[in-house]
């Protein structure tokens, strides 16, 4: 390692540094924005999350492992809601953590209005929020 290379960063210095590089959002203002200006809300939470605690009503449900390849507007691997890099995306985990990093990602592919949502998926709930059971399978991407 030379000396001008950065030491290892822990993960806490790592999440304030990438959450620096964007405004996050609290669970109402998703609601507004998903609502009123077209904000795509994107679940990456893995199934058994979903099946236990249920899905917000019009989320687009993505695993994280395949989040960039259908998020980014000139992949071939895109969904059609994928429409361009000015889209307003919310990321959604199950407290807030690994959609932080998966918002940073999303920056790095141009995404300039990537976000994630504060809490994640439990402080949408715990907002009372709508929140459905999963019926015949989510609304995947």
């Amino acid at each position: 390692m030379s000396a001008d290379a950065p030491g290892p960063t822990g993960i806490d210095e790592l999440l304030d540094r990438v959450r620096a590089g964007y405004e996050r959002i609290d669970a109402p203002s998703a609601h507004r924005a998903a609502g009123g200006s077209g904000a795509l809300l994107v679940d990456i939470r893995y199934q058994a999350l979903r099946e236990r605690d249920g899905l917000i009503p019009g989320a687009l449900v993505i695993e994280r492992n395949e989040l960039e390849w259908r998020l980014d507007p000139q992949g071939s691997h895109r969904v059609p809601e994928a429409t361009g890099h000015d889209l307003q995306i919310v990321v959604i985990c199950n407290e807030g953590y690994a959609s932080s990093l998966a918002a940073a990602s999303l920056h790095q592919l141009g995404l300039h209005r990537a976000t994630d949502l504060i809490g994640g998926f439990q402080a949408w709930k715990a907002a009372g929020l709508p929140v459905v059971r999963p019926a015949r399978g989510p609304r995947t991407g």
